[in-house]
């Protein structure tokens, strides 16, 4: 199970972290590649970020690059993403998910689980 939260209102250059707990039966946290998607209105659901079950290994969509970071904790079980300097198209619901595999993914039809989803509004 998965649990999004840390989104909210803010204006355009302001920062926001999102967290996603995750609660694992029968395996570890460190079992699960995990990433974070976002869907705008009326758009498809896109990835945003990902990262591997040790985290050494990132992924980023390039519109967020050099803005967002994506980082996990294993000792708290919970997945996040630093975004700075936001603008107001990253406005979007985002999720969290997770993957079971040796690799991550940036398909969302590859991950597993999904946390309910956190809105972002960013106003200018």
């Amino acid at each position: 199970q998965l649990q999004a939260s840390g989104g909210g209102v803010v204006q355009a250059g302001d920062s926001l972290r999102l967290s996603c707990a995750a609660s694992t039966s029968g395996r570890i946290f460190g079992d699960y590649n995990m990433a974070w998607f976002r869907q705008a209105p009326g758009k498809e659901r896109e990835i945003v970020a990902a990262i591997s079950r040790s985290g050494s290994n990132t992924y980023y969509t390039d519109s967020v690059k050099g803005r967002f970071t994506i980082s996990r904790d294993s000792a708290k079980n919970t997945l996040y993403m630093q975004m700075n300097s936001l603008k107001p198209e990253d406005t979007a619901v985002y999720y969290c998910a997770a993957r079971i595999s040796r690799f991550y993914s940036t398909r969302r039809e590859d991950y597993d689980y999904w946390g309910q989803g956190t809105q972002v509004t960013v106003s200018s």
